[in-house]
């Protein structure tokens, strides 16, 4: 049995954040099932949100916030990282990270963006890729870091938490370890840690068009329910408006800072159809123009929109947008002179394991940050480019309670910890049943809790779900663990919460808009979409 002070299940902005920082203070292991840089962070195109700019301030950053929210932010969590924020990316500033700026009479300053449901410039970004470039240099520290105590597991996957009411201890509940899968020897280790951070990261993958990497199967948000820990608002999934559309192109982003450029929406017949949705135009919350393009598309039969920055020069997008450029151009799509087809996909988990503002579960012991956590800063709707920002935030701020917490602690005398036993099982005999259920599940969710919902597709999903759950036990407890099982069974969870958080949600509010109630609700106002064990 392996034993941490601290062990961190992701290797992207929050959890390699909060790893730099705890790793001062005792030894860590940083798990990820693939390698270090296979994050969603290095995914991210637009930039962190954050205000840096005289034009621009703290109260105008908190009302965009609490106006995309759609009600359901907490003012306090958002104020906290909202503020605190300067703080944090200046942090980034010192490791080397070089955020683009531009020339102005008589100084350099940053060269800030403007992304739907901002108003102001506020995204500090890398040209398009800023995620990438903010994945390579927290990696570099912590390569640098790793001879002082910290342990990188790549191609690890964590199966389960252990906690004292699994070991049937008749004490106050806590996180005690977690049970990880070396991928390489098939065999499960024990790991044993009194603070354990979930930082997987969302789960687009539960759907069958998503932004997202391969690796966003809501392995925090499903190990943490089984655990115990409290989940909330998983109804409120973010759709992205603009993934490339093409037969060759897979979960390709086309960047909100395109729009933000003056990139204009257009239906088939080149009508900029945003202005009859949103007096904002293409520059609306994300939820307002995924579902105006849905509309549009079922309105007219068409299989995509088309997303036109043709007005601007060429050098100007070869050189703000480079990736996204030189990525569609391989596509046959020179978006200098054609507008952009696309259509919206699942992109952002704006639910997750409840967390207070210092990552705090409701189980003693265990952490979540980023976008495995539903803090409170987003609501019914992230605002764009908040979600890096929130990483940095909290993981900062969990690692400081965390330590301040262990300084406080009273010594107790520490629980054995079984074993992983995996019994009298065989070797997964047929794959092409995980790769059937796999795909039963995101066409699924796709068809019945997409964009726009009713509550007859929501049964439909949650008994087909429900029949896939038993399946997929069964499967688990009769063979062994692997990579692709694991994923099935996280898939198979999220997506069960996600269609009972939409079920208890009679309203539309944010990414939630359901036929059959199509108005927001503040009479009988819900905050939240609360789910416990």
């Amino acid at each position: 049995m392996k034993e941490y002070d601290f062990v961190v299940i992701g290797s992207g902005i929050a959890g390699l954040s909060f790893a730099l920082k705890a790793a001062k203070h005792g030894s860590i292991a940083v798990i990820t099932k693939r390698k270090g840089a296979d994050t969603n962070t290095a995914w991210a195109q637009g930039g962190i949100a954050c205000v840096m700019s005289d034009e621009d301030s703290f109260e105008l950053h908190v009302r965009d916030t609490l106006e995309a929210g759609a009600g359901l932010c907490d003012e306090k969590v958002v104020r906290t990282i909202v503020t605190e924020g300067p703080a944090r990316i200046q942090e980034l500033v010192d490791f080397g990270l070089q955020f683009d700026e531009r020339q102005t009479i008589g100084q350099r300053e940053f060269d800030l963006a403007k992304e739907g449901g901002h108003s102001k410039r506020r995204i500090l970004h890398v040209r398009d890729a800023t995620g990438k470039e903010i994945e390579g240099i927290l990696l570099r520290e912590l390569g640098r870091s790793r001879s002082g105590g910290i342990d990188l597991l790549e191609n690890h996957m964590a199966v389960d938490l252990i906690t004292a009411a699994k070991l049937g201890f008749a004490v106050e509940d806590r996180c005690l370890g977690v049970y990880v899968l070396d991928e390489k020897t098939g065999e499960v280790e024990t790991i044993r840690s009194d603070c354990i951070v979930l930082a997987t990261g969302g789960c687009g993958k539960v759907y069958l068009y998503t932004t997202n990497p391969d690796i966003a199967t809501g392995d925090g948000v499903a190990m943490g329910w089984r655990a115990g820990a409290a989940i909330a608002n998983m109804e409120f999934m973010q759709f992205h408006p603009t993934c490339l559309f093409h037969p060759e192109a897979k979960s390709f982003l086309i960047s909100e800072a395109v729009r933000g450029e003056g990139g204009i929406l257009r239906n088939r017949r080149g009508e900029d159809f945003m202005k009859r949705y949103a007096s904002r135009g293409s520059l609306a919350p994300r939820d307002i123009v995924a579902r105006a393009i849905d509309a549009e598309i079922k309105r007219s039969g068409a299989k995509c929109v088309f997303l036109d920055i043709t007005h601007k020069s060429p050098e100007f997008i070869r050189e703000r947008f480079p990736h996204i450029y030189e990525t569609c151009l391989r596509f046959g799509i020179d978006i200098s002179k054609q507008p952009i087809p696309v259509v919206p996909a699942a992109h952002y988990q704006c639910g997750g394991v409840k967390t207070d503002v210092n990552g705090a579960t409701s189980l003693r012991g265990l952490y979540a940050i980023g976008e495995a956590a539903c803090t409170g800063l987003h609501g019914a709707n992230r605002l764009a480019s908040n979600s890096l920002l929130e990483g940095l935030v909290v993981a900062h701020r969990a690692a400081a309670a965390v330590l301040e917490g262990q300084r406080h602690a009273h010594p107790a005398g520490k629980i054995a910890l079984p074993e992983w036993e995996s019994g009298n099982v065989q070797d997964v005999d047929e794959l092409v049943v995980i790769y059937h259920n796999w795909d039963e599940i995101r066409r699924l969710m796709w068809d019945y809790v997409g964009i726009v919902r009713t509550d007859k597709r929501l049964q439909r999903a949650s008994a087909r779900l429900r029949n896939l759950q038993r399946e997929i036990r069964e499967f688990y407890w009769n063979f062994k663990v692997s990579v692709d099982l694991l994923e099935l069974r996280n898939l198979a969870t999220v997506a069960a919460l996600i269609v009972d958080s939409a079920l208890s949600r009679q309203e539309s509010r944010g990414l939630h808009y359901t036929l059959d109630y199509p108005e927001m609700e503040d009479r009988q106002f819900k905050h939240e979409t609360l789910l416990t064990r």
